[in-house]
């Protein structure tokens, strides 16, 4: 585990992007929607390449070496969708009071830059503070919760390849900028404070560094050998699982959420140049 620090320190890169959505909301000129489109579309290119050409494969290579070319298949087969299992219970467990990847208007991220009385927009548009608060609040509690997994990923991925863990952070750290406008948009306006708003945002994606170092101590502490280090075929299981996870990520939030944002091919064009790059990284490297 001689890449501790560094994952560690790319968990934290990843996670600490929501404070740039939130600062992106209060201080940019125009929030430029089509750029978030092409991003967040980048991420979920990256992220199912990734899953699919190098994680999901490095999992089934070392799961066949330890229990043999049948078996070993079916355990990472397995493993991938006990990923997918486990991000989608925690989705259906968690409050959904309001939409975590709901797109604010370029009216709403506009109101947030000016100096005016937030209460007006709220009076404007005829919605209660204390609803507004709620939401805000319920939305960061929900991306908590999602950035969980989206650490352990970028966590274990970085353990094991560094420049892997690279190229998987900085997809994450798109995927949290549109996240930290989620959570900060509503608190501001319900608070009229944005340093609340923004810490909000931050405590939100520091979820993923914290979900790294529960994910590393409790894989030690319970399937570490008497050395500490983690068994082959426990990593092994551990890279299908994240496979999963990744895609459940991209096809049930960044892609959507991409759509959204975005007009014509904008979704796509993101999505293509995720894989691109990702492609290029990994033979460059080879």
């Amino acid at each position: 585990m001689e890449n501790f620090w560094f994952a560690f320190g790319l968990t934290v890169f990843a996670g600490l992007a929501t404070g740039v959505g939130s600062l992106i909301a209060f201080f940019a000129k125009r929030t430029d929607f089509r750029f978030l489109s092409i991003a967040t579309g980048f991420s979920a290119g990256v992220m199912l390449y990734v899953a699919f050409v190098e994680i999901f494969v490095k999992g089934a290579d070392v799961l066949t070496e330890a229990y043999g070319d049948y078996w070993g298949h079916w355990i990472n087969t397995g493993g991938f969708f006990a990923g997918m299992l486990m991000i989608g219970l925690i989705d259906a467990l968690i409050p959904a009071a309001g939409n975590p990847h709901e797109v604010h208007t370029e009216d709403e991220t506009r109101a947030v830059r000016k100096e005016a009385d937030p209460t007006a927009f709220i009076r404007e548009h005829g919605l209660e503070n204390k609803k507004l608060l709620r939401m805000g609040l319920f939305t960061a509690l929900a991306i908590t919760i999602h950035n969980f997994p989206e650490g352990i990923a970028t966590f274990l991925a970085a353990l094991e390849d560094p420049a892997l863990g690279v190229a998987i952070a900085i997809a994450v750290a798109l995927h949290n900028i549109p996240e930290g406008i989620s959570v900060s948009v509503p608190i501001y306006y319900a608070t009229g404070s944005r340093l609340k708003a923004f810490w909000y945002s931050v405590l939100s994606g520091l979820a993923e560094p914290l979900g790294a170092i529960i994910a590393y101590f409790g894989i030690v502490m319970f399937l570490g050998g008497s050395d500490g280090a983690v068994p082959p075929e426990v990593m092994g299981f551990l890279f299908s699982g994240v496979a999963g996870t990744m895609v459940y990520i991209s096809l049930d939030e960044l892609l959507p959420a991409s759509r959204a944002y975005g007009k014509g091919h904008d979704s796509l064009i993101g999505l293509v140049a995720g894989m691109v790059v990702m492609a290029l990284s990994l033979l460059l490297m080879m």
